[in-house]
C-alpha cells in the first residue's frame, strides 16, 4: 500500500504532455509518473561506473587482474560459432 507523498509542480504544458502519455499507456496519471519515475531512477543508478574495492581485498584484486587469462570451454565454445548477421 502506498503512504507517502510526493508534490512536483508543473507548467500547465507539462502536465498536458504528461497527461497524454499516461493516455497513450493506458494509465492514470499518478500510475504513470510513478512508473515512469522509477524506472528512470533505476535506470540512473544502474549507470553508475564507480566500484569500490575495499583496501583490505585490493593484493587480492590486483592478483585476479594480473592472472594469466583462463580458456572458458563454454566461451571457447561460443566463439566458434558464426554470428547470425553472417550467411
Amino acid at each position: 500500500m502506498l503512504s507517502s507523498v510526493l508534490s512536483v509542480r508543473l507548467s500547465d504544458a507539462e502536465r498536458s504532455l504528461l497527461e497524454v502519455a499516461a493516455g497513450h499507456a493506458r494509465l492514470k496519471l499518478g500510475d504513470f509518473i510513478r512508473r515512469r519515475a522509477l524506472e528512470a531512477a533505476e535506470a540512473e543508478l544502474l549507470e553508475r561506473n564507480t566500484i569500490v574495492i575495499p583496501s583490505s581485498r585490493w593484493e587480492e584484486i590486483e592478483a585476479l587482474v594480473n592472472a594469466p587469462a583462463r580458456v572458458l570451454p563454454v566461451v571457447k565454445e561460443l566463439a566458434s560459432y558464426a554470428p547470425t548477421w553472417k550467411p
